[in-house]
């Protein structure tokens, strides 16, 4: 994308988008500006990375314009106590308060009472050293991150089966080459659009592509089948659907017997969710569960591919794992063009939890409870094991507790915006305000950022060097094309400096490379192994994959691991596992009071809480402002015209927005996109409920009202 007024220069350099999962490759070139504030780069094509072929969204094309320096922050800012509103200040002065009150709460309240806070966003090298510092300097076993609320019911639930969580097990790619994909809640049309070539791909080749959505998404139009269960019922979907495979005579009886463990306890519990106890449940014919399982079972290959829709409950983890029953009972996993793959949402989403800013891992996706794995992450860190904490908090247990007794009375947070993206926000944007100081790191004044005693600007995706691994598994390298703006520091600049005033003057560099060198040590032998990896490996491969470890004596180069588990799964006995789960209702049901389901979700314009892409004019402007998506019997029925004012009631709080009049949702449910705040925002009314296993919060589903706006609230 290029700016009037600018003009293009020579060299441009490789490098990858900064918004989701998919990390676009793309080749920025400098231009000069003709004033001051430009962004300093255009977005060229990238056609030979293997991930997107040079396909970009509107996100990626317009990415370059929260470079500017109109858009962002480039001075420190503290909260003066006079006042109370935040003023400039220099960078030692930020960084001394900010210390100061690290410390101070570790002091006077113990050091868990001190929290970090991460972000999906962040770069492998942000990850671990946050992690390190929480650990090391802090002392704290309160650190998480906000990926907790993107894939850790898919990632619970692929441990559980397979013994490893990654993402996709095999290369978007082989996407492509599946004869049957189930894709369930998700709807990348809107949320990663250069993926969608796949699935076209996909059915060109006779493929054929059933989407699991309440609504009518533009990627449900695509679809042979689209099943539109209520929202919370989807592990009955799944559990109906594994039945009617057994009732048929459609088990594979052969990959069943050699290759998993637990098939008769998964069996009786589908046996007794017969198919029309399931349509009761979840709205969907029976007709059409007979159809997705005929043409599932009819393919040569199938997948099941899983995102928030289905996963965003408080049972998530029983819904992934029912789902991967029905992968394993088909003989659809752990082989080829076939298996079960969650697609992660964030850029770093699973680099972000591999690597130590999760509650309860270590780097190389170790857990902080194995004495071995303390040892050998100890070792690389050079301090006692027994120094070392053990888990925290969940990343909404941690907010929820935040300036409590006994909860953490400073934060510091950075590369998260939970002010709109967590559940029950008001409550959470509450817990913020009563911190003893909040410190932020990030590179817009996000609403977050706006309650701070300390914001720290940090510099952008386009001006720094660092890791990201993808939704597949394959770790890329984002390259720097220009200098941050004076007043501006990278995040592991801002680690370093704390650091060095909370005591620690050595293991926090500020050359991404050299952090990099021992995230490989750090996680050699570990599941999530880099130690083979190397930038320049990187630069030369497009991406490598892991599990990738170093090569011992004499022995060649590691490929990498595009492709899990078609030699064995990695459980110690080399079997998956089936999961017993049996369906249960959300955590709220509809009721008199509360007579319809709330579902939120992404548009195609923004990302997350839009803390970035609100910022950007083409994208504000194609999408300017949220609303509530009804049904026209609704509509009718509340005497609501599209464009109408409508306040949608939780029992959380109210959230007014126009409505959007359309038969692409069901009449019970309400649909909502969460990137705004204020009046509008749909987290306001989220449920805060949690999975047992993955403490994932139930954003997908909880009981509400709808009215007019102004009519009187019961």
């Amino acid at each position: 994308m290029t700016l009037p007024g600018m003009t293009s220069a020579a060299r441009p350099t490789d490098t990858h988008c900064p918004y989701c999962a998919l990390q676009c490759g793309m080749r920025l070139r400098r231009i000069v500006s003709a004033g001051p504030d430009g962004p300093g780069v255009e977005v060229d094509e990238r056609p030979d990375f293997p991930v997107n072929r040079g396909a970009l969204c509107g996100k990626g094309r317009s990415a370059p314009a929260v470079l500017s320096r109109r858009l962002r922050l480039t001075a420190p800012l503290v909260r003066d106590p006079r006042t109370g509103r935040l003023r400039e200040a220099g960078w030692d002065e930020a960084l001394d308060r900010a210390a100061r009150g690290l410390a101070d709460a570790a002091t006077r309240h113990g050091p868990d009472t001190a929290g970090v806070f991460g972000g999906g966003g962040l770069t492998n090298e942000k990850a671990y050293l946050l992690g390190k510092f929480a650990r090391v300097v802090l002392g704290t076993a309160n650190i998480d991150y906000n990926g907790r609320f993107c894939m850790s019911s898919a990632a619970a639930a692929q441990r559980a089966a397979f013994g490893l969580d990654r993402g996709l097990p095999f290369p978007l790619a082989d996407v492509a080459r599946t004869g049957c994909l189930v894709l369930v809640g998700g709807n990348p049309a809107d949320t990663m659009p250069p993926a969608v070539r796949y699935l076209r791909e996909q059915q060109a080749a006779g493929g054929r592509l059933i989407v699991v959505d309440p609504r009518r998404t533009r990627t449900a139009e695509m679809a042979d089948l689209h099943l539109r269960p209520a929202p919370g019922t989807d592990l009955a979907l799944a559990l109906a659907l594994l039945h009617l495979v057994v009732a048929d005579g459609r088990v594979d009886d052969d990959f069943v017997a050699a290759r998993t463990t637990g098939w008769e306890q998964a069996r009786a519990a589908a046996m007794a969710h017969w198919p029309e106890r399931a349509e009761r449940i979840t709205g969907v014919p029976v007709s059409a569960m007979r159809r997705a399982v005929e043409l599932f079972c009819a393919a040569p290959s199938g997948m099941v591919l899983t995102a928030r829709g289905g996963e965003q409950h408080s049972k998530g983890v029983d819904t992934v794992g029912a789902w991967i029953n029905f992968c394993l009972a088909t003989g659809r996993a752990g082989r080829p063009h076939s298996g079960y793959g969650c697609l992660t949402g964030q850029g770093n989403g699973q680099g972000g939890r591999e690597h130590g800013q999760k509650a309860d891992q270590l780097p190389g996706y170790r857990s902080i409870i194995d004495p071995a794995a303390r040892a050998h992450v100890a070792g690389v860190w050079g301090v006692d094991p027994d120094a070392l904490p053990g888990p925290g908090r969940s990343a909404y247990e941690l907010l929820d507790t935040l300036g409590t007794d006994g909860g953490v009375r400073a934060l510091l947070l950075m590369g998260s915006n939970p002010v709109v993206s967590a559940p029950h926000a008001s409550h959470i944007t509450e817990r913020l305000r009563a911190l003893d100081c909040l410190v932020v790191c990030d590179l817009v004044l996000s609403e977050t950022a706006a309650l701070a005693d300390v914001v720290l600007p940090t510099a952008q995706w386009a001006e720094e060097e660092g890791t990201m691994t993808n939704l597949e598994g394959r770790v890329i390298l984002r390259q720097a094309a220009l200098d941050p703006p004076d007043g501006v520091r990278t995040d592991l600049a801002v680690l370093h400096g704390l650091a060095g005033r909370l005591g620690v003057d050595k293991g926090f560099p500020t050359a991404a490379e050299e952090v990099f060198e021992e995230l490989r040590e750090a996680s050699a032998g570990g599941q999530a192994d880099y130690s083979g990896i190397t930038y320049a490996r990187i630069r030369a491969e497009d991406g490598v994959f892991w599990p990738c470890p170093r090569p011992g004596h004499r022995e060649p180069r590691h490929p990498g691991t595009p492709r899990l588990f078609l030699d064995r799964f990695a459980t110690p006995d080399g079997r998956a596992r089936f999961a017993d789960v049996s369906h249960r209702p959300a955590a709220e049901e509809p009721d008199a009071d509360y007579p319809l389901r709330l579902t939120t979700g992404r548009v195609l314009a923004h990302y997350q809480s839009g803390a970035q892409t609100r910022r950007t004019p083409e994208l504000d402007r194609a999408a300017p402002g949220p609303f509530v998506e009804l049904h026209p019997r609704l509509a009718a029925r509340l005497g609501v015209a599209d464009g109408d004012p409508v306040t949608v009631t939780s029992r959380r709080g109210r959230a007014t927005a126009p409505a959007l009049v359309t038969d692409r949702i069901r009449p019970d449910t309400v649909f909502m996109p969460f990137h705004w705040p204020g009046p509008g925002r749909a987290n306001t009314l989220t449920n805060p409920a949690l999975d047992p296993v993955s403490r994932m919060p139930e954003f997908k589903v909880c009981a509400v009202r709808v009215e007019a706006a102004g009519e009187g609230t019961r």
